[in-house]
């Protein structure tokens, strides 16, 4: 019984020990995470990430304080119903957003530029707040749009979302089998070739002389490529996952994976529960086949995919939390990558306010701390998770801020 006793007390001392080292090494770590959503899924719809937005969003600003982030890049995206005199337009008025925002909260937030800039609100203890483009579309193949972009703040484009554009091809589109369209035409037919052509070089070359760092996550394998043949900086995959624990196209492989290493960069892996567990399509489709009339329905009054999912998950909620994968996968992941490259190469784009599920415990931006401590448990060392958490996407930031 003696013996029994001191064991429970070894187990509860180590436990309350355990706790206490991760959120302080959580709290001495510089958080920085790649890729949120919540300006195009949250903001453009009225929202307010002023104000507690729990059971709405994944976000806002009380709960990226409770969840330790330091660093936040923001995305500024559109599908690709915006093109050609839309695409650019729409994208400022979410700059513009996040101006707005900025100013309303200047007390707990500020958008930073440079390196420097970001060290400073970390000091202040405010959110440093950063602007990515989600989309090459958004530039309308015109220079002088990715040099405003630049002027305006964006310190990353991802070259392509889900749709291509005339000089870049995206996972989606490169791995997509033709299909016959109601015009009884291939819908692959449109893209002529994969990759870069000359003027997406030209792109790369630019974003690599602004000192504005090329995101790889959404582009095609020949994109990939033709990008990382391209590039003179170290490049970013804002938000991707391991193709070889889960094989879905918007995975990077393990030749790719061995070339960002090569090329100094970092991959932020995402936590979007379909790119983190192969059996999850599985299951989501059998939930998506269960609400199939409604699905249906929505469709027919002009809904969006992303917006239906959305509804989803929201609405069942009991049946999307049961398929969510357990925190490990994401760790899974994250190990999978500091195994085959280092642990240099690695970071944090969650895709919050992007996504219909993440694994369990992980409910939104106030989580983070539950990241280190799994880390902890898997035998990562304080300066490794240093690494993980913000200071390989810093390392990648100033590399390319340096001119």
């Amino acid at each position: 019984m003696q013996n029994l006793f001191v064991a429970v007390l070894l187990f509860l001392f180590a436990s309350h020990a355990t706790a206490q080292s991760y959120k302080k090494i959580h709290r001495q770590a510089i958080v920085a995470d790649t890729h949120n959503d919540v300006l195009s899924t949250a903001t453009m719809r009225g929202l307010d990430i002023g104000s507690n937005l729990s059971g709405k969003t994944h976000s806002d600003l009380a709960r990226f304080k409770k969840g330790g982030v330091d660093v936040q890049v923001f995305s500024i995206w559109c599908d690709e119903h915006f093109g050609k005199d839309t695409a650019f337009q729409y994208a400022n008025i979410e700059i513009d957003s996040l101006y707005a925002i900025s100013r309303r909260n200047s007390n707990k937030m500020t958008i930073v530029t440079t390196p420097q800039q970001l060290m400073q609100a970390v000091r202040q203890h405010k959110l440093a707040a950063m602007i990515g483009v989600e989309g090459g579309h958004m530039i309308e193949d015109n220079m002088a749009y990715l040099d405003s972009f630049y002027n305006r703040g964006v310190r990353y484009m991802t070259l392509t979302w889900n749709n291509s554009t005339d000089w870049a091809t995206s996972a989606k589109d490169e791995a997509a089998p033709p299909k016959p369209s109601l015009e009884g035409k291939a819908s692959g037919d449109t893209i002529i070739r994969k990759g870069l052509t000359d003027f997406g070089k030209q792109v790369v070359k630019h974003m690599n002389e602004l000192g504005m760092m090329v995101d790889l996550s959404h582009v095609g394998e020949q994109t990939f490529w033709d990008a990382i043949n391209t590039t003179t900086k170290p490049v970013l995959l804002s938000h991707s996952c391991v193709y070889a624990l889960c094989p879905v196209y918007r995975n990077v492989k393990d030749d790719q994976i061995k070339a960002v290493g090569k090329n100094g960069g970092v991959i932020q892996v995402n936590f979007y529960s379909g790119f983190l567990d192969s059996t999850f399509d599985r299951k989501i489709r059998s939930i998506y086949a269960a609400h199939k009339s409604q699905r249906d329905s929505l469709r027919q009054i002009g809904w969006s995919s992303f917006a239906i999912d959305d509804w989803q998950a929201t609405t069942y909620k009991d049946e999307m939390d049961a398929i969510r994968p357990p925190l490990s996968l994401l760790i899974d992941h994250i190990d999978y990558i500091v195994k085959l490259i280092g642990v240099d190469h690695v970071g944090l784009g969650s895709d919050f306010d992007g996504i219909s599920s993440a694994p369990q415990q992980l409910d939104g931006v106030q989580d983070y701390p539950l990241i280190t401590k799994a880390l902890l448990q898997r035998g990562y060392s304080k300066s490794d998770i240093d690494k993980i958490l913000g200071g390989n996407f810093i390392r990648v930031f100033q590399t390319n801020s340096t001119k």
